[in-house]
């Protein structure tokens, strides 16, 4: 990455400012610690979109490994004598297919499946392969498992191969780790009969995932794109979708009891997204159930992040829904509530109860902690307050401490947007759910947006943004640093905003329906965006407190006799340090001055310092899979000789940032 470099100084220098500074002077009262900086403040949240589960965060590498798919040999080919079945041993996956004999001794039966854009092996690495599996008969039959490149496909290239012997007539599942001899992007995973004469067997739930998941779960994760998660240290994780929640219909929407138990009998559903955009239709995008409501509370806690579900109201989408039959009535509302009653009890209760037991044989016997809960996506009209109601009545009677999340419906200002957020502050809800995909203008004229938002009522969760910028809506560097720019305006206002997660937060490369997103993948490999590291920089340094701020007595909130800067201020009493965030938008340099005022009573010399820079000699510029650091942090630390020292009560720093730059100042 070439760096800009300020005009005075790489980091920074105590030196006079010229006249024309004189504006960009930043005043931070040091000794006035303001509202608290919610844990929550900065998080996550996932959506199956764009392959984000299945074939991306959940490391399963087979597609439709229990035959569940509308087109039931979906994914899969089939050689010699293969029969679909559907009397198989899990009530909700019943379809099982059946190997039998080819009847030739030239011919094999078996199956080879596809995988998610292929299946992707390394050299070296261990994939562990199970099946469950009987001979009906209780005949001994062998099993050949191979990972096989496609361009070869001869015996004498297959990468990897085990066997399994089967010989009882009940279904048991068997497991084998494969380790390829080389590497392969596009292979394929195939399972025959070896030995086929006279001998049947039948095969249910083929499964393959590395060894290496993060921290070593069975039904794991993809390490490396839950590294990223835990990396950006998130506050919260919200789960596990916004339209999928709703459903394209009442039947096909995400239903949370479909998403616990043993994984085998875990239903497949229609994912949402599947046929939704004409430009990147996949008529085989469906949700395995594999990275279900267990999976998603588990991972919060091992990255820290407090979770937040969203549950359906008994709403459809909307947007492809607008007849009112298509959603349920007030008064049979009742299913749904208990749902989420229950939700509740299988994170929270006690192991005496029925949904705690559950998640106690799954393997988690403390409870999970679970504080907040969102019904609802984007919804709107009087069919939202009305449907909200009585889980809002519910809730609050069975768990008084649970907050609750409502919605201010699909856009950031407009009239359901005026209508519903008095109706939400009627209805008691905690947060409010806004969304915002804008355009750069937006973002650059919202710097200001929640300064004069009602403090007395509901709290502000902006659920899903995101800057689409210029062109082909990619991740661009411009995009992210508008992005850096507003999210001031949520630091400043912490005492009103207590949430915030970008949106998407994965694509596959292959795989992707909706851009821009925050982190991209293949099957192997993944970078962070510029809008990640945007993430991160504030999740990473939000502090505990808003100090008070402002340039020529104003919030500095980029407006036009601002010469383009955005800026807020914390302070982190556990280490003592005053965080000051500055974005430039402007083409040309800015001459800032940075006044920590109030030190005087405090004691206080600031001793060392440090400057995170965001930047790009090009605003179009954006990380790729080739290049994933084009875009990245750099942080140096302050010179000794450049902070000077506390002058009656005042620290002052004279900087000079680069044009189109976001800055992290960290003084201790």
């Amino acid at each position: 990455m070439k760096l800009r470099l300020p005009m005075l100084a790489s980091i920074g220098m105590a030196a006079a400012l010229t006249v024309g500074a004189a504006d960009n002077v930043l005043n931070v009262q040091a000794n006035k610690p303001g509202a608290p900086i919610q844990p929550t403040m900065y998080g996550l949240f996932f959506e199956d979109i764009n392959y984000a589960a299945d074939g991306g965060l959940y490391a399963e590498m087979v597609k439709n490994r229990s035959f569940e798919f509308p087109q039931n040999l979906m994914g899969w080919v089939t050689y010699g004598n293969v029969t679909l079945q559907n009397d198989g041993p899990f009530e909700r996956n019943p379809h099982y297919v059946r190997l039998g004999s080819a009847g030739h001794n030239d011919k094999h039966t078996g199956l080879e499946n596809e995988g998610f854009f292929g299946v992707t092996f390394k050299k070296d690495q261990e994939y562990r392969f199970s099946v469950w599996a009987r001979s009906p008969k209780g005949e001994k039959a062998t099993l050949r498992v191979e990972l096989v490149d496609p361009a070869t496909m001869g015996e004498t290239h297959v990468a990897a191969k085990q066997e399994i012997t089967v010989e009882s007539a009940d279904w048991k599942q068997y497991e084998v780790t494969l380790k390829p001899g080389e590497s392969c992007e596009k292979g394929k995973l195939r399972v025959f009969l070896s030995k086929p004469d006279n001998v049947t067997v039948d095969l249910e739930h083929l499964s393959m995932f590395p060894v290496d998941t993060w921290k070593g779960h069975k039904n794991g994760l993809r390490k490396d794109l839950a590294q990223a998660l835990y990396d950006l240290n998130p506050g919260v994780f919200r789960f596990p979708g916004g339209c999928i929640v709703e459903g394209t219909d009442l039947p096909t929407r995400y239903q949370w009891k479909n998403t616990v138990g043993p994984v085998e009998n875990r239903p497949v559903n229609e994912n949402r997204w599947h046929y939704t955009f004409p430009h990147r239709f996949y008529p085989d995008y469906y949700q395995s159930g594999g990275l279900g409501f267990y999976e998603y509370f588990l991972l919060s806690e091992e990255i820290g992040a407090e979770p937040l579900p969203v549950l359906s109201v008994g709403l459809a989408c909307q947007f492809q829904n607008r007849d009112a039959k298509a959603h349920v009535p007030v008064d049979e509302l009742q299913p749904y509530i208990q749902d989420a009653l229950d939700l509740i009890e299988f994170a929270n209760g006690d192991t005496s109860t029925k949904w705690g037991a559950l998640r106690a044989e799954m393997g988690h016997p403390a409870p999970f902690n679970l504080k907040l809960i969102a019904i609802g996506n984007e919804q709107w009209g009087p069919e939202y307050p009305e449907h909200l109601a009585p889980f809002v009545t519910a809730i609050r009677k069975a768990y008084p401490d649970i907050r609750i999340v409502g919605s201010s419906g699909p856009d950031s200002e407009g009239e359901q947007f005026d209508y519903l957020w008095p109706e939400m502050k009627k209805l008691g809800a905690d947060l409010v759910d806004e969304h915002f995909y804008r355009p750069e203008k937006w973002f650059l004229a919202q710097g200001n947006r929640y300064d004069n938002y009602d403090r007395k009522g509901p709290k502000v969760f902006a659920g899903e943004y995101a800057c689409h910028g210029k062109g082909k809506k990619w991740n661009h560097f411009n995009a992210a640093l508008l992005e850096a720019a507003f999210m001031t305006g949520l630091e400043r206002n912490a005492d009103i905003v207590h949430m915030a997660t970008y949106a998407p937060l994965f694509a596959h490369v292959e795989g992707w329906q909706w851009r821009p997103d925050m982190i991209w993948f293949d099957n192997s490999d993944s970078f962070r965006t510029a809008s990640y590291y945007v993430q991160q920089l504030y999740a990473q340094n939000k502090g505990s407190n808003v100090l008070p701020l402002t340039m020529n007595g104003k919030p500095v909130a980029g407006n036009e006799d601002q010469n383009g800067l955005f800026a807020s201020a914390v302070i982190d009493k556990e280490t003592g340090e005053y965080i000051v965030k500055v974005a430039n938008t402007s083409d040309t340099p800015q001459e800032v001055t940075i006044n920590l005022n109030g030190l005087k009573k405090m004691r206080q010399d600031i001793t060392a310092a440090t400057v995170t820079t965001l930047s790009s000699d090009d605003i179009n510029a954006d990380n790729t899979l080739d290049n994933p650091g084009r875009v990245v942090p750099v942080t140096k630390a302050i010179p000794a000789a450049d902070l000077g020292a506390v002058t009656k009560g005042v620290f002052t720093y004279n900087t000079t940032l680069a044009p189109k730059t976001f800055s992290v100042y960290k003084f201790k």
